[in-house]
């Protein structure tokens, strides 16, 4: 499988993963497993997806089993936004360790450049955005450069080979490179045919910053929550079948590759042993220039996930 040559470790990572975002906590283990037995390497989770525990069952099961080996694997998590203060992100992070059963984390992110107020995770975990009332959001006044301080001593650690940044705009990038020990790695942002990013890919690109498409179906991902935000659906959106019918892939192969030519991995997602199966089939084919330049056109500065929209107070993207 092609992968990204990471700047400063030079660890290889595989340019198509498996998202766990969503991935329920009943079929988590199996569906992971499935993945890993199907050629998947990469594994993308987080806090806040609420099913570490259910994905590091199905990587063990793997491993024990010798389908793979923990070199082998790629594992990224993220750090929730509630944290971010020194004295919280050696203890999570060493926490979210213990609920893959794995001894470190090829990658872990800044899941948000945003400080909330700490939630015991003895009191409820994932803390989600809200309060206990559901309803309010508290605002934590932590400045990044502490919160990637403590990430750099994860790296001392051995408790994460890579740290990176995900959510994050130019001007957070700027800041982080002012006073950084250890650089970030890796960029997961949303991106998309709707939203296609270019300013900011190639500043990455310019900082030798990897980067990581989330949402690489655009509206598709968000159907079931409310959040699609009423567009054509891009499977459906004739630039993409045409694309789809000249190559003989799949509409959700054709907006893979669609990435991947820009210089970037992707961490789809799917429960058809089918589709996951098709997703990590994207290297056997190329769009044309003008394909490319026909998908990138669709650009509508389409962002789905804003946490401004839950609280103006976070409006990151601004």
């Amino acid at each position: 499988m092609a992968s990204i040559v990471l700047k400063r470790t030079k660890q290889k990572m595989p340019v198509v993963g498996f998202g766990l975002w969503k991935v329920t906590k009943s079929t988590c283990a199996d569906t992971v497993y499935a993945a890993i037995k199907a050629g998947y390497r990469l594994f993308d989770g987080a806090g806040d997806y609420g099913n570490e525990k259910e994905a590091g069952a199905g990587v063990r099961r793997a491993l024990s089993e010798g389908i793979v080996k923990r070199e082998e694997l790629f594992i990224t998590s993220k750090l929730w936004n509630t944290f971010h203060a020194k004295e919280h992100v050696n203890k999570i992070a060493k926490m979210q360790l213990e609920l893959w059963g794995l001894e470190y984390f090829d990658l872990f992110l800044i899941h948000f450049p945003i400080a909330l107020q700490y939630v015991d995770p003895s009191h409820r975990y994932p803390p989600e955005w809200w309060g206990d009332d559901g309803k309010t959001v508290t605002l934590e006044r932590v400045p990044m450069q502490e919160t990637w301080t403590c990430m750099e001593e994860l790296v001392d650690q051995g408790i994460a080979k890579n740290i990176g940044i995900s959510n994050c705009s130019g001007s957070i990038i700027c800041d982080i490179f002012r006073y950084a020990r250890i650089e970030p790695q890796v960029l997961q942002v949303e991106i998309h045919p709707y939203l296609t990013q270019e300013p900011l890919l190639n500043f990455a690109k310019t900082l030798g910053i990897a980067v990581t498409a989330y949402s690489s179906f655009g509206p598709q991902s968000y159907l079931e929550l409310g959040m699609n935000k009423g567009v054509t659906a891009l499977f459906d959106h004739d630039v993409i079948t045409s694309a789809a019918s000249k190559t003989g892939k799949t509409t959700a192969q054709v907006l893979l590759r669609w990435a991947i030519q820009r210089g970037m991995a992707v961490i789809p997602k799917s429960n058809s042993p089918e589709r996951l199966a098709q997703n990590l089939q994207i290297e056997d084919f190329e769009l044309s220039e003008a394909d490319m330049k026909a998908i990138s056109a669709l650009n509508i500065n389409l962002r789905l996930n804003d946490p401004a929209e839950i609280d103006p107070r976070m409006a990151i993207f601004a």
